[in-house]
């Protein structure tokens, strides 16, 4: 069945001159973000520490440490969900992390960039040992952190994980590769960056907003629709409409020889039209391809 959800994302450099100051700034983004009906909200890299003197050391906190705690009042202040960058220290290790706090101000859980910099490993932070992936109540989410955008195991890891949204907390703005990267995973992914240009990008790939100066954007988007190569199930599509009409979604991507359909309906979901029109996912028919590749170079005929 139709699953919207509502998403938003803050991108800018800190401006407060301090930790308290920036989670002020940050404050009030949630509060605007919630009034426009934002469900769940992402900020940049390690935003309420970046700029500020001292060594990395010197600002990471437990997860129950007052900066995660505050973020907690005003997730649980707005009835909303927070990713909030921030380095953590754990056992004695210090990570990169995006920690997701749930809309009552509990503590999720916690990402941990799977590749830190060079520069950020010899300053003593750990690497993340794979990807994690939350079930909520708004669908199943996961965050990456800058650097990881760089590496398939990761992206292509974190969408095989299950994930069905994508944010991605960020120094830098991504680029072609958010695009790209949705598209190849099918994921929408969210980028909060530490300037100007955070995105949120459809699972086709296309830019469906994009910040400048005011720094917060949002989207509604539905999570129960799927991108589907067009071969094998172009000659569906009629039959899906014939019986659903505007129940069901469509969007073609002729470009890139695939469509997406999705449930607009309480009646059914999107894994129940693939089923009732055997339509073949994406990485199956690309599976099947290699598949009867082989089968010819072995000579099977």
């Amino acid at each position: 069945m139709a699953r919207y959800i509502t998403v938003g994302s803050v991108s800018q450099y800190p401006r407060g001159a301090d930790s308290a100051a920036r989670h002020d700034e940050a404050a009030a983004f949630l509060q605007r973000a919630a009034r426009l009906g934002a469900q769940i909200v992402a900020f940049p890299e390690t935003y309420h520490h970046t700029g500020l003197p001292g060594a990395t050391g010197d600002h990471a906190q437990e997860l129950d440490g007052p900066s995660l705690r505050r973020i907690a009042q005003e997730a649980r202040r707005n009835g909303i969900y927070v990713v909030w960058p921030l380095y953590t220290r754990e056992d004695g290790r210090i990570f990169n992390s995006a920690v997701l706090v749930g809309p009552t101000g509990e503590l999720i859980g916690a990402y941990h960039k799977m590749f830190p910099t060079i520069g950020e490993i010899e300053s003593g932070v750990t690497p993340g040992d794979g990807p994690v992936v939350f079930e909520t109540d708004l669908g199943r989410l996961a965050s990456v952190i800058c650097f990881d955008l760089n590496f398939p195991e990761i992206m292509q890891g974190t969408a095989d994980a299950g994930a069905e949204v994508i944010f991605f907390c960020s120094a830098y703005r991504g680029g072609l590769q958010l695009g790209s990267w949705a598209y190849l995973t099918g994921v929408p992914i969210i980028s909060a960056v530490l300037a100007e240009l955070g995105q949120i990008v459809d699972l086709s790939g296309q830019v469906l907003a994009e910040s400048t100066y005011e720094g917060l954007i949002t989207r509604r988007i539905n999570l129960d629709r799927r991108l589907m190569h067009m071969d094998s199930n172009w000659d569906k599509m009629d039959a899906i409409l014939a019986k659903y009409g505007p129940k069901v979604s469509i969007d073609f991507f002729t470009r890139e020889g695939c469509w997406a359909v999705g449930s607009e309906s309480d009646e059914f979901t999107i894994d129940d039209i693939m089923q009732e029109f055997d339509l073949e996912p994406r990485a199956k028919y690309f599976q099947r391809s290699r598949d009867v590749r082989q089968r010819v170079l072995r000579g099977d005929g």
